[in-house]
């Protein structure tokens, strides 16, 4: 898989959870890349690798600056992972705007100058609006926020780009991603923090459901893609087809980290984002890619409490 995809390789987005976990993979089998970052960027998660890549300061929304250094990388195989709104407390609009459709044009105009192998623009499972059924990546977006309709526009600006000028473009929509580096405040994060220091969790319904899939199969399911690129402007789900419970997620926690500690359901007010009903259609990739993802929840659940313990500490 990884002798098919193609040099050099870039990646933007290093700092976010994510990209950092897709560079750490690539450090870990000695592949140098080159990364794109912000000079502001909190470089937290990759500050111990970050000397082992080829670094390139730039904001993507800097046309001019973007395209000296694209023309110096001459990229061939393109992750584009960065992106500005995903969480509540990031709402500024034109902010958001520019981060993401603004800054996902720029990439690829200046990218296709230099016929690259295949360029994975990160998409959302939020483009799909609220479901009553199974995400399929030929449904209409609804899009639920300011982030999501960004989202989805730079998804169409890919379709366009790859079905007029032939170009390999794909656009992935991962779903809830979890595992070492994610965002502290986010679910499994805080649940595990406050169950290692015997604390009582503030929650929403135990109802509230999610598409959980732990980051290694993530990035795993990138790879695969990158290794088998199209020129349809293809978009795929990246997640598990199978939707969990929070009461799930907090009774497995619980139980791996042998507490005694009862939640306090519907503590909290439900968010417009809490819904009964989240789950990838995977049936798409399956059929591609002959791929289901290899560690099960409890599996992952334990890799991420073990990265926690050893973080902290």
């Amino acid at each position: 898989m990884l002798n098919k995809i193609q040099h050099p390789i870039l990646i933007t987005g290093t700092s976010g959870f994510v990209g950092s976990n897709l560079l750490r993979f690539f450090v870990s089998k000695d592949i140098k890349v080159n990364i794109i970052l912000r000079k502001k960027s909190n470089i937290w998660r990759i500050k111990d690798i970050i000397n082992e890549t080829k670094i390139f300061y730039v904001d993507l929304r800097e046309k001019e600056k973007l395209s000296k250094i694209i023309q110096k990388i001459k990229p061939k195989s393109i992750f584009h992972m960065a992106a500005y709104g995903a969480y509540s407390y990031q709402d500024q609009v034109k902010l958001i705007k520019s981060s993401i459709l603004d800054s996902t044009m720029n990439l690829v105009n200046e990218c296709k100058k230099f016929k690259f192998n295949v360029f994975i623009n990160t998409g959302s499972n939020s483009e799909y609006g609220f479901r009553k059924e199974k995400m399929n990546e030929n449904d209409l977006v609804r899009p639920n926020s300011d982030y999501a309709f960004f989202k989805a526009a730079s998804t169409l600006f890919c379709q366009q780009e790859s079905i007029i000028n032939r170009l390999p473009i794909i656009t992935v929509r991962p779903f809830h991603v979890y595992g070492p580096y994610e965002e502290p405040t986010r679910l499994i994060p805080t649940l595990i923090r406050n169950l290692l220091k015997n604390k009582e969790s503030r929650l929403v319904s135990p109802d509230i459901v999610r598409d959980f899939i732990y980051v290694d199969d993530a990035i795993n399911l990138y790879l695969k893609i990158a290794s088998k690129p199209s020129v349809k402007g293809d978009i795929f789900n990246i997640g598990t087809g199978k939707q969990r419970t929070i009461k799930e997620i907090y009774s497995n926690l619980n139980n791996l980290l042998n507490c005694k500690i009862k939640p306090k359901w519907n503590s909290m007010k439900r968010r417009r984002w809490d819904q009964k009903t989240w789950k990838a259609d995977m049936s798409k990739v399956k059929k591609k890619f002959n791929w289901k993802p290899k560690h099960s929840l409890k599996q992952g659940l334990i890799k991420t409490i073990s990265w926690h313990k050893k973080f902290y500490n």
